[in-house]
Formats: C-alpha cells, sequence, structure tokens
C-alpha cells in the first residue's frame, strides 16, 4: 500500500474518474471543516480533535469500484434520503460510482450535523 503525507497526494494517485470524485468531496468537506484534514489509516479522515483521528467526523476512501463517504457517527445523522448504509460500531456512509452520484446539498447537511455530533 503506498504511504501519503497528504490529501492531496491521496488524491492525485486515483485514476482519473476517482480523482474527479474525490477532488469535489474534498473541497464539499473543506467548507464545512477547513483545516482538519489528514491522511489516517492510509486515506483522508477530517478530525476535530488535536491530531489526526482524535474526534474524527468523516472520511474519504477509494476502491476499485467506488468511492466511499463515510461518517464515524453517521447512524446518527438524520438521512431521510435513506442513502446512508450503516456499517460498523455507529459509522456510516455512501458509495461513489460517479459525480452524479454527489449531492453537494445532501451531502452538506450531513457534514453539518457529523461536525455538530462530535462538537457535542
Amino acid at each position: 500500500m503506498a504511504k501519503f503525507s497528504t490529501v492531496g497526494e491521496y488524491v492525485d494517485s486515483l485514476p482519473d474518474h476517482q480523482r474527479e470524485i474525490a477532488e469535489n468531496l474534498v473541497r464539499l468537506v473543506e467548507t464545512v471543516l477547513p483545516g482538519t484534514g489528514a491522511v489516517w489509516h492510509g486515506h483522508p479522515v477530517w478530525s476535530l480533535g488535536p491530531a489526526p483521528g482524535k474526534q474524527p467526523v468523516c472520511l474519504v476512501k477509494a476502491y476499485p469500484g467506488h468511492v466511499t463517504f463515510g461518517f464515524w457517527r453517521g447512524q446518527e445523522i438524520n438521512d431521510s434520503s435513506g442513502r446512508l448504509s450503516p456499517g460498523g460500531r455507529q459509522m456510516a456512509s455512501v458509495k461513489l460510482r460517479g459525480l452524479d452520484d454527489l449531492d453537494a446539498e445532501l451531502f452538506t447537511t450531513w457534514l453539518k450535523q457529523a461536525r455538530t455530533l462530535e462538537e457535542a
């Protein structure tokens, strides 16, 4: 597995179709959680604590067929769209296979809720 020092390095390493999705996600996340992104466990994570992974809020991770946008406390997010899929512990995520899967307004709403959960 390649090691990345920055979120930008991670995104730049992705194939074109995934890089475009990830670039858009990163821009969106940075509007709600500016300057809190870092590479943690090999992929971008945005956290509110004093170090990467301390009070993690969300992540972006590429897989061969999709890009995952996930939340540590995602099962606590009010998701009337039903797009968030529950994962382990309290996590939930959405799989993006193309730019059409990215809903900026919905994802911003999720991000704001996730930030509020971690700030409480």
